[in-house]
């Protein structure tokens, strides 16, 4: 058991399974998020991030997006004003390669330690304890959060120093979205070559060459049931944060700029669904929708 004292930036499905994942391995938790709102009954919310900072050994920040993180580490309300020196700050967030460095360089100069770790998996592994952690931080600091980083994964990944955590984050995050953007490509053509509508998503469960996690996105595809696990907006401005960086790299991405507009044209109808929504739309899109003003 510990005494120690976890604050949240950001408590939504993802923070919420994390944070119920922390008090049974014995921590407090407490929540700071933007709109006040709390997300369970066990979890106190602060009304400033300063305020959870100042109460708080350790942080996780858990946003959704660069201009989240500054808006609630900065200004007189911000994490940086109430943060004691030698707090742990934990980043989950997906956010761009820049970002992180910014975010490091500004604990830093507050004296505080700063953990780059954004996590692989949604919500049934956050529920289960059992993401993948990956980390960019100096052993020391590593070290210190790894109880932490154990009590909300099965695996912590060190990638290297602060920012690896960020671009490891990336790759795979890249490699989801792409791989959805093909099998979606290929079942639209299955479907529109007369496939059966049933033995097509039947086969793609049985074999070798679809991950597991995409199996899951099929078969949510098969029912027509999209309620999100990792929504299409956020899988959306991770692609968009990949093709940035990759451009800054002069790296070689066409197949996930593809994806990557793909995934900004679901975003536009199926914002807050799952990023499998993508499958449903060009399903729809190959599959002849009778006129109901058409004569018989």
């Amino acid at each position: 058991m510990t005494e120690q004292k976890i604050g949240f930036i950001g408590y939504g499905a993802m923070g919420a399974l994390m944070g119920k994942n922390l008090r049974k391995a014995g921590y407090g938790v407490s929540a700071y998020t933007p709109s006040g709102r709390q997300q369970d009954a066990e979890t106190p919310v602060v009304k400033t991030a300063s305020l959870l900072a100042a109460q708080s050994d350790i942080l996780i920040l858990c946003v959704p997006n660069d201009a989240a993180i500054f808006a609630t580490v900065e200004g007189a309300e911000g994490v940086l004003a109430g943060a004691r020196a030698g707090t742990l700050i934990l980043n989950t967030s997906t956010i761009s390669p820049e970002a992180t460095e910014r975010l490091d360089a500004l604990a830093r100069s507050k004296e505080l330690r700063f953990v780059d770790s954004p996590m692989s998996g949604s919500t049934p592994e956050a529920e289960k304890g059992e993401l993948v952690m990956l980390v960019g931080a100096s052993h020391d600091d590593l070290e210190a959060a790894r109880p932490v980083l154990s009590a909300i994964g099965k695996l912590s990944i060190h990638a290297g120093a602060v920012g690896a955590g960020t671009k490891l984050k990336l790759v795979i995050n890249g490699i989801m979205g792409a791989t959805l953007n093909v099998i979606a490509e290929a079942v639209g053509y299955g479907l529109s070559s007369g496939l059966d509508r049933a033995m097509l998503y039947e086969a793609l469960a049985q074999v070798a060459v679809v991950s597991p996690h995409h199996k899951r996105k099929l078969a949510s595809a098969e029912r027509g049931d999209f309620t999100a696990q990792f929504p299409t907006r956020l899988m959306s401005k991770d692609m968009g944060l990949l093709v940035s960086a990759a451009r800054r790299t002069h790296a070689f991405c066409p197949s996930i700029a593809v994806a990557d507009q793909a995934l900004a044209l679901s975003s536009k109808r199926h914002a807050n669904d799952d990023y499998a929504a993508l499958l449903g739309a060009i399903e729809k899109s190959v599959v002849h929708q009778p006129d109901p003003t058409e004569k018989a």
